[in-house]
């Protein structure tokens, strides 16, 4: 058998595909270990390796998402492992409850709203504007409340990933203007405003605003599940 012919075989795509995900999102992880900064995220450069790499060789996403769409399955087991932040946080939870909801229902508020708005400003509307909807909200829990109310999980997951690349980088320029000291505050910042790249980000200033910030990103997908749809219905 031929290279050529070997390359389109799906089984081979499927193999080339994934080790390349993998790889890339290894890479750049390592960039952004050593120049932390929020341009080098690991979700902004290997999706950009990706596209850069799928355009070249003329592969279209089509083809990229059937060979890697098990990885994207791990997502599942990802929502399951979300319980462990809860238990862990347990404590924090009954003594700040009433200061968390708040915090919650006001971002997940603000979120929905902001995009409810933007779509209708642009003139968005239909599927692509119900996919926008869950863009603040971490992406296994954003993929599922997407497929829920009409919209597509896929447009969905690139929304989420830039929400949360520019959600972390907005959130140091309001730390750095805002008078927010307690490990609570900063935390929930980045945890209901960038979901999984912010909680990412809330790890490098402490282990306790990382650890709230998870936290609060489990709970707000959680609260997000159970009321998307209802919020749907009561905005069209």
């Amino acid at each position: 058998m031929t290279a050529a012919a070997l390359w389109r075989e799906p089984l081979a795509q499927a193999a080339v595909w994934s080790l390349a995900t993998i790889l890339l999102y290894l890479l750049a992880k390592r960039l952004h270990r050593r120049w932390p900064r929020w341009w080098l995220m690991p979700l902004a450069v290997a999706p950009a390796l990706l596209m850069i790499a799928a355009l070249a060789l003329n592969v279209s996403y089509r083809d990229y998402i059937r060979g890697t769409h098990w990885l994207v399955a791990l997502l599942g087991p990802a929502t399951v492992a979300f319980a462990v932040p809860i238990y862990e946080q347990r404590a924090l939870i009954r003594r700040r409850w009433p200061l968390l909801l708040a915090g919650m229902v006001a971002g997940s508020l603000t979120a929905v709203a902001t995009s409810w708005a933007l779509a209708y400003v642009l003139g968005i509307d239909g599927e692509l504007r119900l996919s926008l909807l869950p863009r603040s909200i971490s992406t296994p829990f954003a993929m599922e409340i997407s497929g829920e109310i009409g919209g597509s999980p896929d447009l969905t997951a690139v929304f989420v990933v830039l929400t949360g690349i520019i959600g972390a980088a907005v959130g140091d320029i309001v730390l750095a203007r805002l008078p927010l000291r307690s490990t609570l505050a900063k935390g929930a910042l980045f945890g209901v405003g960038a979901h999984g790249a912010g909680t990412a980000r809330a790890h490098q200033i402490g282990r306790e605003e990382g650890a709230i910030a998870g936290l609060v990103m489990v709970l707000v997908g959680l609260m997000n599940v159970a009321l998307a749809p209802l919020i749907v219905q009561f905005m069209r």
